[in-house]
């Protein structure tokens, strides 16, 4: 029996999954897909906010303002990319500036550092691509880009190293209360654990409803859509650029990531109960993200645009974070409804979750926990003469696959072989990027699915594009 299964490999999952195996517990990590970080953690803005727009006594605002802080050492740890490269909310008009000051408060409450309004001539010095009539803007440096997916692999990877376990593929199909904890079945397999720790990002609600007498919350998905555009745009913009919010979010910015692209979106759409896997890019909504974030700046070259993709945020009903245990099942924790500033928040949740966990267990620590990922191998890291030596020692790393990004074949080996490693096409893009580029896998595709393959002892026809299903050859041409 574990001790503890949590239910969804997401960022708020695996962060969950690695500071709980500080202690002595047999916990595993339960994936209904075919890899880690497939849902809400793939396809979001890459935003370590700042944390002054949250209400100082909401769940959101506490965990924001919290985690932010704690997020430069635990990419420390974890060998995660992370810039603190700061924020602005623009303002337009007298009402605008009158929503920085209300920000402004919220945040000196909640204890957020070094905000301050701005003028106008500040801004342009900073942002000069933003529109004319800029009256002022909400300056905080504490905010930040990463990659989320790299985040979560990371904490599954330090997870599993300090004894966790990830079964992937593992759909929930039902969850039965037991006297001495709970039984939890997917098609194939049953396991049994004292404490079931709910992640499941929008799926949440049905999780927690498999085994509660009476709902507690519903988690309906919003959808949001994104432009991606191509490294030639690095320098557009510098910080974090948000219009000022309104009630269906922080609104459509202009953002660098941490590799260099500039990611324009998202848009806001609530979609039904039905729709949690609506994670299609439509025309008419894409023509709303360039309209709205016209209203920041005329001058984006959407000319470089190399791809487009949409995410889901699971939205509450109560509107707030739900990071407490089940009301109505004992031994039944919820992390539900996070939503944007989810990732942000992410290792202050799994420092609550944690928390709790050993106020009902009563774990030793252990003594040999290790909160240090290996490094990975980067290439544009190395000078000339390490990446000789490096070669020398391993030719793999000699053999560029991905022209546009120039990953070598070396560093996508190693990415199937760590722990929580690579086994599809994006699974490997999300780890090391080949197909991230410019041309989006046309050259380099075919060589990385030849390599998992290979290094997988599989056939090429099993190696899947993202899903288990998601079959990207189905035998030889001329056969």
């Amino acid at each position: 029996m574990y001790d503890i299964a949590v239910i969804g490999a997401g960022v708020i999952g695996t962060a969950v999954a690695r500071e709980l195996s500080r202690y002595n517990l047999n916990i595993v990590m339960l994936e209904r897909d075919n890899d880690v970080a497939c849902g809400t953690t793939k396809a979001n803005s890459a935003i370590v906010h700042a944390g002054y727009d949250a209400s100082a006594d909401s769940m959101k605002g506490i965990m924001n303002a919290k985690g932010n802080a704690m997020f430069g050492d635990v990419c420390k740890d974890l060998d995660v990319p992370f810039e603190r490269i700061g924020s602005l909310v623009v303002a337009f008009n007298e009402e605008d500036m009158e929503t920085l000051q209300d920000l402004l408060e919220n945040g000196k409450t909640l204890g957020i550092p070094g905000l301050e309004i701005i003028d106008s001539k500040s801004v342009y010095e900073r942002e000069p691509n933003l529109n004319p009539g800029v009256r002022g803007a909400l300056y905080a440096p504490s905010a930040g880009i990463t990659e989320p997916w790299e985040l979560a692999i990371a904490y599954a990877e330090n997870a599993i190293e300090n004894g966790a376990e990830l079964k992937l593929n593992f759909e929930v199909k039902s969850i039965e209360k037991q006297e001495n904890g709970f039984e939890i079945k997917s098609d194939n397999e049953a396991i049994q654990t004292r404490l079931v720790i709910n992640c499941a990002g929008v799926y949440a609600d049905a999780v927690h409803n498999m085994v509660a007498e009476t709902p507690e919350f519903k988690i309906h998905p919003r959808r949001g859509q994104y432009f991606l555009l191509d490294k030639t745009t690095e320098g557009f913009v510098d910080h974090v650029i948000f219009p000022c919010p309104s009630k269906m979010g922080k609104g459509t910015l202009v953002v660098p990531t941490v590799d260099g692209n500039i990611l324009i979106g998202p848009d806001s759409q609530d979609l039904g109960m039905d729709d949690k896997e609506a994670t299609e890019t439509t025309g008419d909504r894409l023509a709303y993200v360039r309209e709205m974030v016209s209203q920041l700046t005329t001058k984006v070259p959407f000319r470089e645009q190399i791809t487009e993709f949409s995410g889901l945020r699971a939205e509450p009903d109560g509107g707030d974070f739900i990071i407490d245990w089940s009301k109505s099942v004992a031994g039944f924790y919820n992390v539900a409804g996070i939503k944007s500033p989810g990732l942000s928040s992410a290792p202050a949740i799994a420092e609550r979750v944690m928390e709790a966990v050993v106020e009902t267990l009563h774990p030793e620590e252990k003594v040999d926990f290790n909160p240090v990922r290996r490094p990975r191998v980067k290439l544009e890291d190395l000078n000339d003469q390490d990446l000789q030596a490096l070669i020398e020692k391993d030719p793999q790393y000699g053999r560029i696959i991905c022209r546009c990004e120039m990953i070598s074949e070396g560093e996508i080996v190693d990415a199937i072989h760590r722990p929580a490693g690579g086994r599809t096409l994006n699974g490997i893009k999300r780890r090391v990027r080949p197909g991230a580029g410019r041309c989006q896998g046309g050259f380099c595709g075919p060589r990385v699915l030849e390599i998992l393959a290979r290094e997988l002892d599989l056939d090429p026809t099993e190696i899947a594009h993202e899903s288990k299903d998601s079959y990207v050859l189905i035998g030889e041409t001329k056969a």
